[in-house]
């Protein structure tokens, strides 16, 4: 178990006080208390990403065919390199799970540009994939 910022601050305020005031039962509260803390902390946390597991840090939660299809764009101008634009139309369509988008992305220095697939799942951007082939 790994102890917190918490534990550590309680600990470092308990050495800090008297001597006088020391006593073996005021430091074992305390000490137990910073490590409770910590755990509840941790255990909120992992409450929280049982609720939502595929909720992307970058693009937030996917909750529509227009957010997925931004969501799209943008890594696949990511993907692209420094300067990439979309081409043309975007196009989503609605899966069981949700998303996948289809479109171009130009990249910057006056080369072809590529297809890009993408699939948005369970609210988050799950692959994409940029075909220098077609």
């Amino acid at each position: 178990m790994r102890i917190g910022s918490t534990a550590i601050c309680a600990l470092a305020l308990i050495v800090a006080l008297p001597v006088e005031a020391q006593d073996y039962r005021d430091l074992h509260r305390a000490a137990d208390a910073a490590i409770v803390s910590d755990v509840v902390r941790d255990r909120q946390a992992e409450r929280d990403a049982k609720r939502q597991p595929y909720v992307s840090p970058v693009y937030g939660s996917i909750r529509s065919a227009t957010a997925a299809r931004n969501a799209c764009a943008a890594k696949a101008r990511d993907e692209a390199g420094a300067g990439a634009r979309i081409v043309g139309r975007v196009n989503t369509r609605s899966m069981a799970t949700g998303w996948e988008v289809e479109g171009e992305v130009g990249p910057a220095g006056g080369q072809r540009s590529l297809p890009f697939i993408c699939s948005v799942r369970n609210g988050s951007v799950s692959g994409i994939l940029l075909d220098p082939d077609r």
